[in-house]
């Protein structure tokens, strides 16, 4: 495994540097998600939560698999 895997919602990054997010319903830790916005004509790497993957959280989202 490289530390990167390709999702639907965004790629999953290797946490190495990164404080852990945590599900703001549950608080549960969740992977870290790269998605991209364009700043100044340039898209720009940001790094967001991912979905909960908690089945007794509110904002759980089911894997897509």
């Amino acid at each position: 495994m490289t530390g990167h895997e390709q999702h639907d919602h965004g790629t999953t990054a290797a946490q190495a540097g990164r404080e852990i997010a945590h599900c703001p319903e549950c608080g549960r830790p969740v992977e870290t998600v790269i998605k991209r916005r364009k700043a100044l004509g340039v898209f720009v790497p940001e790094w967001v939560p991912g979905p909960c993957r908690n089945p007794d959280c509110p904002a759980h989202e089911p894997s897509q698999a």
